[in-house]
């Protein structure tokens, strides 16, 4: 077969014609039907500063409700070297949890990473600046605070979920992840303003463990509302064949 030969039956070939104008009208006006205007979100930065302010007025009014008795028992040295960590450690949980609400942002850790960079870094810094070795008490002050931490935590988690609650996650067990780990870093700040045991067992072990619960407890939320929605979207074909079965 010779190019001529290819080339008339290239030409004979009919090209299957596209809907005519008056179908794509119909097409284009369900379509305008259920459009809605979509407020674009705030930028970045703005929103990583509202989280981030979110969680330190939780934990500044949970302190204030229950003492600041924390922070006014630590000296200089040690209110400076505690707070500058949860200060950078919260801005930082605050700028990886806006990301992972906006697609195909950038991300300068994974969740995992930023939950044991963050309880790493905070236990060198209490370590450092509590040396009391005794553990009296350990097991009868600790789950107090630890539920305390907890419950403050959540309410940090539940505001900032209203902040970026317009933002989509393409991962939501990463999103909750970084979500909770923000929140737990709230928690913590309280636990640090207000409680005046400074044994490092219990600094380390109750103050950390709200860290790593709440860090825990987002996980599971996100898990939970990507199980939900994956759900959702097969229930249509399980009905279809449950009929075509009966």
């Amino acid at each position: 077969m010779k190019d001529r030969d290819i080339d008339e039956l290239l030409n004979r070939t009919k090209v299957p014609q596209g809907p005519g104008a008056e179908t794509m009208g119909r097409i284009a006006e369900a379509i305008a039907g259920s459009m809605r205007p979509v407020r674009p979100l705030p930028p970045p930065w703005m929103l990583t500063g509202g989280v981030a302010l979110i969680c330190a007025v939780v934990a500044v009014a949970g302190a204030a409700g229950l003492g600041f008795a924390g922070i006014a028992k630590m000296n200089a040295l040690e209110r400076g070297a505690v707070f500058s960590a949860l200060a950078m450690l919260v801005l930082a949980a605050a700028s990886e949890s806006v990301s992972s609400m906006i697609p195909a942002s950038r991300r300068r850790f994974s969740s995992g990473a930023l939950l044991t960079v963050a309880g790493l870094f905070l236990a060198a810094v209490l370590a450092a600046c509590f040396r009391d070795y005794q553990t009296t008490n350990f097991l009868h002050a600790g789950p107090v605070c630890l539920a305390i931490g907890v419950l403050h935590a959540m309410a940090a988690g539940v505001l900032s979920w209203l902040v970026l609650r317009r933002g989509f996650a393409v991962d939501a067990v990463s999103a909750g992840l970084a979500a909770g780990t923000l929140a737990g870093l709230a928690g913590a700040s309280m636990l640090e303003l207000h409680c005046s045991n400074f044994q490092a067992a219990h600094v380390l072990v109750w103050h950390l463990g709200v860290l790593l619960v709440s860090g825990g407890l987002g996980a599971l939320v996100g898990w939970r509302s990507s199980a939900t929605s994956a759900n959702r979207e097969t229930e249509p074909g399980r009905d279809s064949i449950r009929h075509s079965g009966q």
